[in-house]
């Protein structure tokens, strides 16, 4: 059963026994491909809350939206072994969890991690995808952007007072996202951290800054052209930040020619990654998943 706020709680086993969430929203059978969001590294289902409602309550097309919160963060439970967070661990998860909810097929939303999760699905079981959206990723990855989080994420504030949180997320990242006002701002801290006795810390493992230690950010990092390319079938629109440091627009402009199909869309004023609620960005995703699912109909 829905909760005031338009979702359920679902939680499921992963393949090693791991307990992880996702947050349901709207019918569970409306008739039109169901929409799966998956987030960036550190960030959780939390995210997608705004774009899920209105997805959710279209009232054309209302689309059951499932948002997962990966392992190790959320409500997700915590892995002891941190080798674990990886995407092709956490994209044996989402099918885990898709498989509990009985969906066999959906359209999908991957922001920055969850776009590389996508690519490894695509690969894995490639008729689960309907429809993509790749909300600031693709298959090059900018070294010096994931410099750039990583740094951040070493360094990642721990305010006291939820104020302190806006202050601190608009003092680290308001340089890429003068765009944003300050409700967006305080959303993104009510998203991303959980109150604890000593004030507000990130709610996501403190162990997965580890996954990135060993990364040499002084060379290329490998691409995943081959798992693009791989998608040239699927219905895709590629999302860019105008300042993203993270996707080129040299990478965007080569994905846009490899995939001749894909639309795509730049957000002025915001970097890595643009927030999906803000704007036309939710009715522009949605015509999109319309449209995708539209001419597969027609076909």
């Amino acid at each position: 059963m829905q909760n005031d706020q338009g979702f359920a709680d679902f939680f499921y086993t992963a393949p090693d026994g791991l307990r992880l969430h996702a947050r349901v929203y709207g019918e569970a059978n409306s008739g039109h491909w169901p929409v799966v969001c998956l987030p960036g590294l550190t960030r959780n289902a939390r995210d997608f809350h705004e774009l899920a409602l209105h997805l959710s309550r279209q009232e054309k097309n209302p689309r059951k939206v499932i948002a997962f919160d990966y392992r190790g963060r959320g409500q997700s439970a915590y892995d002891p072994d941190v080798s674990h967070y990886n995407v092709g661990v956490e994209a044996g998860d989402i099918l885990a969890g898709l498989a509990g909810l009985g969906i066999e097929q959906a359209a999908f939303i991957g922001t920055s991690r969850g776009g590389l999760i996508i690519h490894v699905l695509g690969a894995l079981r490639p008729t689960v995808l309907k429809a993509v959206v790749l909300n600031d990723i693709g298959p090059v990855i900018e070294a010096a952007g994931l410099a750039h989080i990583s740094s951040y994420l070493e360094r990642t504030p721990k305010p006291k007072t939820f104020a302190g949180a806006v202050d601190a997320q608009r003092g680290a990242h308001g340089a890429d996202f003068p765009a944003l006002t300050e409700a967006d701002w305080e959303r993104m801290v009510s998203a991303l951290y959980r109150g604890v006795d000593a004030g507000l810390v990130p709610d996501f493992d403190p162990n997965l800054v580890d996954t990135m230690a060993g990364l040499d950010f002084s060379n290329p990092l490998p691409d995943l052209w081959p798992q693009f390319e791989a998608l040239a079938a699927v219905p895709l629109l590629a999302i860019r930040g105008g300042n993203s440091k993270l996707l080129s627009a040299g990478t965007l402009e080569e994905m846009r020619k490899r995939h001749p199909g894909m639309e795509t869309i730049t957000v002025d004023g915001q970097g890595h990654a643009p927030f999906l609620e803000t704007g036309s960005l939710p009715d522009a995703i949605a015509a999109f998943l319309d449209r995708a699912e539209q001419q597969f109909r027609t076909k």
